[in-house]
């Protein structure tokens, strides 16, 4: 729905697609909310419009958009024009939820949203058309173009914390989703409010014009510009996503979704007891390498963990052979990677909850990501410097996210946490370290098997049984049997591929190992850095 991606055909097939796209945040330290922190997000995202693209069509973009927290005063007087309350803030939640243009099918889907939040328990408030003005977008963005609505819901009383909310929002909307593919939630929270679509940077603020609107207040705010390199634009794949938005790509993607389903089956949660079957599955297939990044996120954050905790899991450091990282937070890595693999690629991640903002790059810093801290206590990050004028009188001090490295900004403690002190909090924790000496079951310490003897007169017959070619011999085993090491050569190969082959090829000749696919947005971001 609402997207331009072509449908699998022929060789092509749209699960190989990837981005490079340009991101930032503003956020006041101390969480004062302003309208300022929104025309600095605004300004900031205009500025960084030469890292998105557009298509042909010099009028429609790959995508753009912002993340704010939610402006209640805002909504609570344009609610009251509706005829409906806002509790106080907490006490609802809001989806930003894009519906089909066919009025038929709108409905439809309203009703299946209605009945999805009744099921849970909680209250209806009423709903609310996202004023929306597409005169300068498109013809290619118009043809796929949705409704946007907002839905409010009330929080049950039972429900004693935002947190117990935030969960309960997300398996009503893991319900939704589960039932029909024909709507889209931008966003579907308690404490966040995204506006994004298939426009460029200069577009957002024409399109969405609650977002001109001087009462529209935040005290942090993300926006992103997306350059599809090798995809398509689309309305629901624009950043930010619900917990992230993401410069880069995840080059390890096929594996990390394979492994996900196959752990579906013994996933167990205090927090959502019989309910956890309706989150299933975690990632939701067909969307970008960002999109199903950020349903592992708010998985593993629904679940029970910090959103740096989350971060930490998913893009960890460099830390086997680390000589000067501590034991503690070797142990948690190390405890970790035996339940997600790292979601491993050049990626520099923005990352928040409403509440801490903050990034992460990845473990070999392939995507540039800089910062700058002011003395009137704002933090402006993004994918290069310049994208805001700040007098330098007024910096206190700018630096660049390192490799494997958090930058987090607590706006409820109101304080920059540094990394160390992050990750040591994290992990120390929980006993990582004892979980492992008494539970980790190494390879190494389980008993030898007895292995036959070889029959040296029949080596040559079974060398062509399997398919050994002289060039094997000669190039891979003798420096492996001579030299104990694997043999160098270049990544390229000329051989043909086995399938078509008329011998007998090795078996394992018929799989091939996927490399990433970065080349000149690699080049273009080392420059940048």
């Amino acid at each position: 729905m609402f997207s331009a991606l072509p449908p699998k055909q022929g060789l092509y097939d749209p699960q190989f697609e990837h981005d490079a796209c340009g991101v930032g945040f503003v956020v006041d330290i101390a969480g004062r909310k302003s309208n300022d922190i929104i025309r600095k997000s605004l300004q900031v995202l205009v500025n960084l419009q030469h890292r998105g693209a557009k298509g042909c069509e010099a009028n429609t973009g790959d995508g753009a958009g912002i993340l704010l927290q939610i402006p209640h005063e805002f909504l609570k007087a344009e609610c009251k024009k509706l005829r409906f309350e806002l509790p106080p803030p907490g006490n609802y939640g809001v989806g930003m939820v894009c519906l089909p243009r066919d009025s038929y099918t709108q409905r439809w889907c309203k009703e299946i949203i209605e009945a999805a939040v009744a099921r849970a328990g909680q209250k209806l408030l009423g709903w609310r058309d996202v004023p929306t003005d597409n005169s300068p977008i498109g013809e290619s963005a118009k043809a796929v173009e949705p409704v946007f609505k907002q839905v409010f819901i009330e929080r049950n009383p039972y429900l004693k914390t935002v947190d117990d909310f935030e969960r309960k929002l997300y398996l009503i909307r893991k319900r939704i989703e589960k039932t029909t593919a024909e709507l889209y939630f931008d966003s579907f929270s308690a404490r966040t409010l995204i506006y994004k679509g298939m426009l460029s940077a200069e577009q957002i603020e024409i399109y969405f014009p609650d977002l001109a609107d001087r009462r529209m207040v935040s005290a942090l705010a993300v926006v992103h510009q997306r350059f599809s390199t090798n995809t398509f634009p689309s309305w629901s794949l624009a950043h930010p996503f619900r917990y992230i938005s993401h410069n880069g790509e995840i080059n390890t993607l096929r594996g990390n979704i394979n492994w996900m389903k196959a752990r579906e089956t013994l996933f167990e949660s205090a927090l959502f007891g019989d309910d956890i079957k309706d989150l299933l599955p975690v990632i939701v297939e067909g969307g970008s390498d960002s999109a199903m990044f950020d349903n592992a996120v708010e998985m593993l954050v629904m679940t029970g963990r910090s959103l740096p905790h989350a971060m930490m899991m998913l893009i960890p450091e460099a830390w086997d052979g680390h000589e000067t990282m501590t034991d503690e937070k070797k142990a948690f890595y190390e405890y970790h990677s035996c339940l997600m693999e790292p979601w491993d690629g050049p990626a520099s991640m923005v990352l928040t909850d409403g509440v801490v903002i903050g990034a992460t790059l990845d473990r070999n810093g392939l995507r540039p990501s800089r910062y700058c801290v002011t003395k009137d206590g704002l933090v402006v990050m993004a994918s290069e410097v310049g994208v805001l004028d700040i007098p330098p009188e007024n910096i206190e001090r700018k630096g660049r996210l390192q490799p494997g490295k958090m930058f987090l900004i607590d706006t409820r403690e109101g304080r920059i946490i540094d990394d160390s002190e992050l990750k040591h909090n994290l992990a120390t924790a929980k006993p990582y370290r004892q979980w492992l000496n008494e539970n980790l079951v190494r390879l190494s310490d389980l008993p030898g098997h007895p292995v036959p003897e070889p029959d040296h007169a029949t080596v040559l017959r079974r060398q062509q049984v399997f398919g050994y070619t002289h060039e094997d011999l000669r190039i891979l085993m003798a420096p492996m049997a001579k030299n104990g090491e694997e043999a160098v050569g270049s990544m390229g190969t000329d051989t043909p591929l086995a399938v078509l082959s008329d011998r007998q090829p090795l078996f394992f000749n018929y799989f091939k190992q996927l490399f990433a696919q970065v080349t000149n947005r690699w080049t273009r971001s080392a420059k940048n850095s």
